[in-house]
């Protein structure tokens, strides 16, 4: 156990530097284990911080020392004090230049934070706290300064020299060596500082802006990779023009790089005109690539490029402040996703991840508000409830204020704060001043964690044609707060009434008359008390209330919708989401009576109107494939684990599987019709058409591979040998390798050994092979998985090989790795304690299935406690795993 425990960072605590730094100049020497650094910084003491005495500490971890000069004068040892945190020199005046000399050793770098080698390239990751690794410096984020970097190398062996900004200078040293000088004319923070030194090829564009400006445009990889840019290179201009005409904003620099990495903490990182991307999002062709890789380049693509101006030309004023520019940048892909596709399949896509995971998240030991209070670790805070809560904090001020007030706001946002440090009043006060509205309350979205509870009540009065909705609000206990401490919400709830022929016309008690015919059917309620009513009139039959149309609150909703309810809304809605949920409600309490049913060992029997709306919903030919595919998915383990209050692995497994093989059976002729209808011998295209044939294709498939009949072997066989793409080729691997049917087991084995032979120089396509496997819920996973933790293809210093199996088996094949003798949680454990001196950013950010510990039953409880206080024992615990695993055991 650690001797000493790190210590809390509170918001409440922050104040303004007592330096700036004016500009920064860096010139780095690459050497894989020993590059030396030398940064000149033009330093001022911050009129802001009222003292005119303070010493100037600056942050720096993990490098050694060369030498110090402050305004040309070297400094002996006894002017200054370093530690292993910081460079501090006591007495510096109003104005002072100071020149530090630091040798740093890349190569041994495991932890892929600061400077360090991925692979035969030098790369860099700043973000939160990266470039105290590379630099004595002020690293916060409310430090922007101008940068000029010059970066010398071995001409052969690193040809190619990138940092930020434009290239102003590139020469040959005539030694072997040559540099080249990279300035960023805009003022940014030290953790978008980028740096990149390898031997790389590009492909170029261009693009043109709005005002007639000419940019060069440039994705940088591996020479073999280069046949799998062009659908990132689209993608990219496609969001440039995007921002452009929705938000009027256009980029600044003449060039805009991308530089794919193998070794890479995070899916991609915003730093201002050099964006570093992880291959698995940027690298794609219809070969090796599925659809869904297809859409997650194209929207981490754009998101990174949103930030150069929600996140770079307005950056964050402290890391409490995180979702100001993630939460923001998050609403914006999304948007740019839905214009670029199907706005209701991705509205389900982005609902189900935050109903699965960062509902999870809130009921957890690491539950926070969006802007949380305080941390330990930084990076253990680049959460879902930043992220994707964040977003949905933002979509419900767009639906309150509506579109056009939101582009003000927008506008005037990046007007005032172009070029500084904001914080989310900030944000919050643009919208207000631009709409008119008062976001105070609202404000509480930000300050309050976990995840608002509502219970609906309704009485309809047939006599005056009057319907009433009451609506209580809550918040259950988090770690920031008591349930009883926590003030009403404000929140925005959608609401149509569905009649026997459709959507009914509302009409709100105490409302204005809504006389536009398109959008009578359709209204948002503002919900700011613990408790509100609201009365509708002229309605000539009680209607079922269809709530949060299109998801519009991150809320768990509670209404009692009997089953002719839901098949109703699944059938009439003309919100496709709604009509996605209510199949999800169905599907959920149909699993519920399997479980009820195999927790009495008896045999539960299948709803027959489940079975009825599933066989309306395949056979209706004018429906969207892709909404048809949506709606077939049965909640996953996770969802339903979400909503238990106690865990049962073993009944929602069983009670899942039994209801999807019913439907396979039941089902098996339609789902067949289906499948031949969306099969095509077209060549691949990347289109919402040609994705949504494939989507309810593969999903056919599935159903057929866990039906009865032992010929839908040969279906999958046929489309795993056939197909051209990789969509269809994994698609028939998964659907082989978890089936149960008769010769399932030796088909799956010469498929999987087909696939790795094929494809075992694409590290991707491996990284799908380890995962397929990895979330096979056939009874031996452990045994599996960790036979291929010693197979040639894994490497534990790769974190997309640690996500692919490791993360893949311990949070998604929950009934092999929650097995009841606890050799998965110690598996994972060992995978930590390792991980946790290699990468402590990864180490933490696996912890997450043993975190949730308190939802299970009272053995499992007791294993995975003692596998959190193994770790806990270790010493020299990174700050990382520190915070998550302490977080977890107390209480």
């Amino acid at each position: 156990m650690r001797d000493a425990q790190p210590t809390s960072i509170y918001l409440k605590d922050y104040k303004v530097p007592d330096f700036l730094i004016e500009r920064t100049e860096l010139q780095i020497h690459l050497h894989p284990a020993a590059t030396r650094v030398r940064s000149r910084l033009e330093l001022k003491r911050n009129p802001k911080a009222g003292s005119s005495n303070a010493a100037l500490v600056l942050d720096g971890q993990e490098m050694k020392l060369l030498s110090v000069e402050l305004n040309g004068v070297a400094l002996a040892a006894g002017d200054y004090e370093v530690t292993a945190e910081s460079l501090t020199i006591h007495k510096v005046g109003q104005q002072a230049e100071l020149i530090t000399e630091v040798e740093i050793n890349p190569a041994a770098n495991t932890s892929l934070e600061g400077l360090y080698k991925s692979r035969t390239m030098f790369c860099t990751q700043c973000e939160a706290e990266g470039f105290r690794k590379i630099t004595y410096y002020l690293d916060r984020p409310d430090v922007l300064s101008e940068f000029t970097t010059t970066i010398v190398a071995d001409e052969k062996q690193f040809p190619v020299l990138l940092s930020n900004g434009n290239l102003i200078e590139s020469k040959s040293l005539g030694d072997g060596r040559h540099q080249a000088s990279w300035h960023d004319p805009f003022k940014k923070p030290a953790y978008l500082f980028a740096l990149v030194g390898g031997d790389l090829e590009f492909i170029e564009d261009r693009f043109r802006t709005c005002s007639g400006r000419d940019i060069t445009l440039r994705i940088y990889v591996e020479e073999k990779d280069l046949d799998k840019c062009a659908h990132a290179m689209d993608s990219l201009k496609r969001a440039m023009r995007w921002d452009e005409e929705v938000y009027g904003r256009e980029y600044d620099l003449d060039i805009f790089m991308i530089v794919a990495v193998d070794d890479f903490n995070m899916g991609a990182m915003e730093n201002k005109g050099l964006n570093i991307f992880n291959t698995s999002c940027v690298l794609a062709k219809p070969e090796t690539t599925t659809d869904a890789g297809f859409q997650r380049v194209e929207a981490v693509v754009a998101h990174e490029y949103f930030h150069n101006w929600s996140g770079n030309r307005v950056t964050c004023r402290d890391w409490f402040q995180l979702s100001l520019k993630e939460g923001f940048t998050v609403f914006r892909d999304s948007e740019f996703s839905a214009d670029m596709g199907s706005r209701t399949v991705k509205r389900v896509e982005d609902v189900s991840l935050l109903r699965t995971l960062q509902f999870a998240e809130d009921a957890g030991p690491m539950a926070h508000p969006v802007r949380p209070a305080s941390f330990i670790e930084i990076s253990n805070f680049y959460t879902l409830t930043v992220y994707e809560k964040g977003a949905e904090v933002v979509r419900m001020i767009h639906t309150l204020i509506g579109a056009e007030n939101f582009r003000k706001g927008s506008d005037l946002y990046f007007e005032r704060h172009d070029g500084e440090a904001a914080t989310i009043e900030n944000f919050l006060k643009a919208m207000e001043d631009a709409s008119g509205r008062d976001l105070g309350q609202f404000s509480r979205w930000y300050s309050q964690g976990g995840t608002p509870r509502l219970e609906v009540s309704d009485q309809f009065d047939q006599q005056a044609g009057t319907y009433t909705l009451t609506i209580n609000q809550s918040c259950p206990d988090t770690p920031d707060a008591k349930s009883a401490d926590k003030l009403p919400f404000h929140i925005p709830v959608a609401l149509g009434l569905l009649g026997d022929a459709g959507n009914l016309a509302l009409h709100q008690q105490g409302q204005p008359a809504n006389n536009d015919s398109a959008d009578n059917t359709h209204c948002v309620l503002e919900l700011t008390e613990q408790s509100q009513s609201f009365v509708f009139e002229k309605l000539p039959e009680k209607p079922v209330p269809v709530l949060l149309r299109g998801f519009s609150a991150p809320v768990k909703l509670h209404y009692p919708y009997n089953r002719d309810d839901l098949t109703a809304i699944m059938s009439r809605d003309s919100d496709g989401f709604s009509r996605w949920d209510a199949s999800q409600k169905l599907a959920v309490a149909v699993i519920e009576d399997v479980m009820t049913s195999y927790r009495g060992q008896q045999q539960g029997q299948i709803d027959q109107r489940l079975l009825s709306a599933c066989r309306q919903v395949l056979s209706d030919e004018s429906l969207d494939p892709a909404m048809v595919a949506l709606m077939l998915q049965l909640p996953s383990e996770s969802y339903l684990s979400e909503i238990a209050d106690t865990i049962d692995v073993e009944a929602i497994h069983h009670g899942r599987l039994q209801v999807r093989k019913a439907l396979a059976c039941e089902l098996y002729s339609e789902f067949k019709q289906a499948y031949e209808r969306c099969n095509s011998s077209e060549a691949y295209v990347y289109s919402a058409a040609a994705v949504a044939r494939r989507s309810l294709k593969n999903t056919a498939l599935g159903y057929l591979l866990q039906s009865d009949r032992a010929e839908a072997i040969s279906l999958a066989q046929a489309q795993f040998a056939g197909a051209t793409n990789m969509t269809d080729q994994s698609a028939a691997l998964t659907v082989l390798v978890n089936s149960e049917l008769p010769g399932a087991e030796a088909a799956s084995s010469e498929a999987l050994a087909s696939f790795y032979q094929q494809w075992q120089h694409e590290s991707l396509v491996v990284n799908q092979w380890l995962s397929t496997q990895a979330t096979c819920a056939l009874p031996g996973g452990l045994e599996r998985v960790q036979a291929l933790m010693q197979h040639a293809a894994f490497d534990l210093k790769n974190p997309n090989k640690v996500r692919a199996l490791v993360g893949a088996f311990c949070a998604n094949n929950p009934i092999n790795f929650h097995r009841p003798d606890g050799l998965g949680y110690q598996f994972l454990a060992d995978q930590i304690i390792v991980l946790n001196k290699l990468n402590p950013q990864i180490a933490s950010r696996q912890l997450t299935p043993l975190t949730r510990w308190r939802k299970y039953d009272a053995a499992r409880q007791k294993l995975m406690q003692q596998q959190l206080q193994r770790i806990m024992a270790e010493s020299d615990l990174s700050k990382d795993v520190y915070e998550v695993v302490s977080k977890s055991l107390a209480g």
